[in-house]
């Protein structure tokens, strides 16, 4: 469903009846200081993110569970052995 410009005017016309043309520039600072914090917010989490993610290496790839449940077998079987 695209975007017409025409409900862009509809929607100013109604924002100016419902607060009145005294309300509209405290409203658009408002809305401008709630973007710029929201904008600032993403920035930031995004370079925590990348630094984290640049910082920290790949973890080494894990061992298939075969072979894990096969090596701990083999050491439960030496350790009754000692016994």
């Amino acid at each position: 469903m695209p975007f017409h410009p025409i409900w862009l005017a509809v929607i100013l016309v109604v924002v100016l009846i419902i607060f009145g043309p005294g309300r509209l520039p405290e409203l658009g600072g408002a809305v401008g200081k709630a973007m710029r914090e929201f904008r600032k917010a993403t920035s930031e989490l995004t370079s925590e993110v990348t630094s984290a993610v640049r910082s920290n290496p790949a973890p080494p790839p894990a061992e298939p569970a075969a072979t894990a449940s096969a090596q701990a077998k083999g050491q439960e079987s030496t350790s009754s052995s000692d016994s």
